[in-house]
């Protein structure tokens, strides 16, 4: 017999279950980020890429991802939350097979950059539910999930990308690295057909088209450049076109003033906390993205770990992140904000320690392990805080937009940290300073950080 002590109330059974329906959605979205890179030498040999090619396949995947977010989340709040994130996930898992089964490189980045479409229509709808669906302390602890399962993710697809490949499970070499999500797809298009909410007042604000198109063409003018640019060696054509990315941002801006129904409304800009904790999860996204990539380079690279053992070594990084993403609302609420900035701080000390530790060129494992622990607390520190302050005094009726801002923000600040920190890296190799020189650089990244957060610690 169920007793009253055991038993959960059902409102608060139906939206654990909602929570992990579609956090399982975004854990899917974030580990095909990291998957594919493990998978990446024996897919160029079986299917005969090209350097191009492969980057494709590796980052056509974000391209889309970042390019239709924003897209993703004004379709979600005009049509329904449940309706997109479902849709999301279908076009997501399908697109997952036919990657799976792909016969040539060509067939497999256009099935990536379909994947990439389906994650950027499931993946807003997931602030926005969280946003809609809890509120005071529960909206603080599904935020606080959500932060680790972004952590978790990404490492995670690490190991499994090696345990994956490394198996070749009946000789299909790199295919289950994609056809994994398949039947975990199909398990959540099930589950949340049932569990996820079918009610939706539909917002009175239209599609902004113009503002669509305009700032999609400058998330792709920007992207494509830097996904692209050290593979062919920063051609001409890659300059050119950041360089126009500034200018159709700005036309995107003359086109907002002007638009009836803004993609990124003025009045949630000046909502209080949104502005600089966007710019300082970008900032915080940029220092993680680089960290992760470079420090994957430099333990398979320069220090000769296998794709899985170095896997491996990220687990305190991630283990750190997810205790204290899920932790640090312990505090006391005066001390929240505050520990933004102290956490940027914390990442800044351990990336400092790595540039240390590392420049005579040795493994020093148990070093390094605590520095990532290190790392992954300071990380967390300012990111969950973060996104709670952002998302705390936005209205229901910008939930969309504002998901779509912050989740565009995360998606960014991974590709430019990647970018930026990846080409400063390969740019030293094989110098024994690369790894030395590109953390004291995250750790300016994360300082910086921690200086756009300053205005909040005003707010009350």
């Amino acid at each position: 017999m169920t007793t009253l002590a055991t038993a959960a109330p059902p409102a608060q059974r139906s939206r654990s279950w909602l929570l992990t329906v579609i956090l399982a959605g975004q854990f899917m979205a974030i580990l095909d980020v990291s998957i594919v890179n493990v998978a990446a030498p024996t897919l160029r040999t079986d299917l005969n890429a090209s350097g191009s090619a492969l980057q494709l396949v590796i980052s056509g995947y974000t391209i889309a991802y970042a390019m239709l977010l924003i897209t993703g989340a004004r379709l979600g709040g005009l049509v329904g939350y449940r309706k997109f994130f479902l849709y999301g996930l279908g076009l997501f898992t399908v697109a997952s097979l036919m990657c799976g089964l792909a016969p040539s490189a060509d067939l497999l980045i256009a099935f990536r950059l379909l994947q990439g479409a389906g994650a950027a229509l499931m993946v807003p709808q997931v602030l926005s539910l969280i946003q809609l669906s809890f509120d005071g302390a529960a909206r603080l602890k599904a935020i606080s999930v959500y932060a680790a399962v972004i952590s978790g993710a990404a490492v995670v697809g690490q190991v499994l990308g090696g345990l994956l490949v490394t198996a070749d499970l009946f000789g299909t070499s790199w295919r289950p690295v994609f056809l994994v999500n398949v039947p975990i797809g199909v398990v959540l298009l099930i589950v949340g057909g049932r569990l996820l909410p079918t009610g939706h007042v539909p917002r009175e604000q239209g599609v902004d088209v113009p503002g669509l198109v305009t700032l999609s063409l400058a998330v792709s003018l920007l992207v494509v450049p830097l996904v692209l640019g050290h593979e062919q060696d920063w051609p001409l054509w890659g300059w050119i076109s950041m360089a126009a990315s500034v200018v159709v941002f700005c036309v995107f801006l003359l086109v907002e003033r002007r638009a009836r129904h803004p993609l990124v409304p003025g009045n949630l800009l000046r909502t209080p906390g949104v502005s600089p904790a966007a710019a300082g999860i970008f900032l915080v996204m940029v220092t993680y993205g680089g960290y992760l990539f470079t420090m994957a380079l430099h333990l398979q690279g320069a220090l000769g770990d296998s794709a899985l053992r170095a896997g491996l070594l990220f687990i305190p990084a991630a283990a750190t992140f997810g205790l204290t993403s899920l932790n640090w609302k312990r505090l006391p609420a005066r001390l929240h904000r505050p520990m933004i900035v102290s956490a940027t701080v914390v990442t800044a000390l351990g990336e400092l320690g790595l540039a240390a530790v590392l420049s005579d060129g040795g493994h020093h494992e148990v070093l390094l392990e605590l520095l990532f622990a290190v790392i992954g607390t300071g990380m967390a520190g300012a990111f969950s805080p973060l996104m709670a302050v952002a998302l705390a005094h936005v209205p229901q009726s910008e939930a969309p937009d504002a998901s779509g801002l912050m989740a565009m923000m995360l998606q960014l600040g991974q590709v430019v940290g990647v970018a930026a920190f990846g080409t400063l890296f390969l740019s030293l190799t094989p110098s024994a300073h690369a790894i030395t020189v590109t953390s004291v650089g995250l750790a300016a990244t994360s300082l910086a950080a921690g200086v756009v957060a300053l205005p909040l610690l005003r707010r009350r």
